[in-house]
């Protein structure tokens, strides 16, 4: 079959490559799923089997945004614990996750998705470590809903089997045994995980964090998702409370711990990582530990500021995360760019913390490198997948602002005028064409009232 082609054209563009290189109006050529080329001006004359032209004038190409840290589950809890730190909110909540079951799990993987897609968002990512008994295949549930909104997708396999009675914050119900976790782990990898470049849908081994797991479950988690050629996640250094925790149980800090039982390296990545020292981020850069910096949820649970800055400037790989909908309302990543630059210029940088185009590469390329998929996506480059994005900029939001990135960033939330993952249009004039929002809407109102109505009974 031959090649089929869609061409942008008079659109300023920021490449995320290397050289952070930008044209004030130029072109791209889209050739099936690839990028073809990037350049100035019009596209080249005389190109074959072109399908479509889109004249980009007033906008803005970028990659497409990817997002490194999530908990879709968590949009039918939306709300609810809007005054507590992490370990009080975690306590408020967990009784209520723990009964969710697959109908609820899909609902919510489709409002998480749906909002994400619509601004912007060409990879997601899900942390999903709450598998109650006799809930139903939720991780094939939340893949499914993945592959109908039409994004690349990681589905982070998570996992806890350290309860309260274990001296862990998860109720006793609300846990797997260790054996069972790493089984179904290893299953949902043999059944999901696909390596290829241009793959949809990648799996991650994620156990929770050090206060749900169980040491033996973080080893045996890191041999596994080695022997499987597959990525490690988890939650590290969030708050003040855990540090205080891995000191009490461990004996030692977080990194320290991460460190023993083999969870730095450059196939993991760490979601938070506010509370780091210098040594911890030397660890971090030493062994390319990725992070997953998540501004609006350490903020809304009072976590504190990652230093980022320094990470980027010791060379950690650092992403963006909006975080599960439970303490990141809003569900979008693209308010994580203007958010990561404005909360870290309160930090110790103050004004010289972070700058748009910083920002920009955190959300694309950045995302890329810490999901280990930085030669395929993340930035405007001939041969990579045509994952990007075409932000609208000449409506009122924006039009006075002259530099097109710093308008995207410190600017109000862009309009998406068109988003193709894999040269597919997924969005079209800031409509989702795979998704019925209004459907999901009710569907994912319906599923929180339902889990409202079981935890009331429990």
């Amino acid at each position: 079959m031959a090649v089929q082609r869609i061409v942008i054209e008079n659109c300023a563009i920021a490449t995320v490559d290397a050289g952070d290189t930008e044209y004030a109006s130029g072109h791209i050529v889209v050739a099936d799923n690839r990028i073809e080329s990037v350049g100035a001006g019009k596209a080249p004359e005389n190109l074959e089997n072109v399908v479509r032209r889109v004249d980009g004038t007033g906008h803005l190409a970028t990659p497409g945004l990817v997002n490194t840290h999530h908990h879709f589950y968590q949009w039918i809890t939306r709300g609810l614990a809007t005054d507590h730190n992490l370990f009080n909110w975690l306590v408020a909540l967990y009784p209520t996750w723990a009964r969710i079951d697959e109908p609820m799990a899909y609902a919510a993987a489709q409002g998480s998705l749906a909002m994400m897609a619509r601004g912007g968002v060409t990879t997601a990512m899900d942390h999903h470590y709450v598998f109650p008994k006799g809930s139903g295949d939720l991780s094939g549930a939340i893949i499914r809903a993945a592959r109908e909104t039409g994004v690349r997708f990681t589905l982070a396999r998570g996992s806890m089997d350290r309860s309260e009675k274990d001296g862990g914050l998860p109720p006793d119900f609300a846990v797997e045994t260790l054996e069972g976790a790493l089984a179904a782990t290893e299953a949902t990898v043999d059944e999901h995980h696909d390596a290829s470049f241009d793959s949809m849908t990648q799996v991650a081994v994620a156990p929770c964090s050090p206060f749900s797991v169980s040491t033996e479950l973080m080893k045996q988690g890191a041999e596994l998702a080695r022997r499987k050629g597959v990525r490690l996640h988890t939650h590290g250094s969030e708050t003040v409370e855990e540090e205080q925790f891995c000191k009490e149980l461990f004996g030692m800090g977080p990194t320290d711990y991460f460190e023993s039982t083999g969870w730095l390296g450059e196939d993991v990545w760490m979601a938070h990582c506010v509370h780091m020292n210098d040594s911890d981020i030397a660890a971090f850069a030493r062994t390319k530990t990725g992070v997953a910096h998540c501004p609006s949820s350490n903020a809304r649970l009072a976590a504190g500021i990652a230093r980022v800055p320094d990470m980027l400037a010791a060379g950690v790989p650092v992403g963006l995360g909006v975080d599960g909908t439970a303490s990141n309302e809003s569900g979008e990543l693209h308010t994580e760019l203007r958010n990561a630059l404005l909360i870290n210029r309160l930090g110790a940088h103050r004004e010289a913390a972070l700058n748009a185009r910083q920002a920009l590469r955190l959300g694309t390329f950045g995302g890329a490198q810490v999901l280990g998929r930085a030669s395929q996506i993340g930035s405007l480059e001939p041969g990579k997948l045509a994952d990007l994005v075409l932000w609208k900029l000449d409506t009122l939001a924006h039009a006075s602002i002259a530099d097109p990135v710093t308008a995207l960033v410190f600017g109000a939330a862009a309009p998406v005028t068109l988003s193709l993952v894999n040269g597919r249009p997924v969005v079209e004039d800031s409509s989702l064409l795979n998704v019925d929002e209004d459907a999901v809407a009710r569907s994912t109102r319906d599923e929180a009232q339902r889990l409202a109505r079981i935890a009331a009974q429990a």
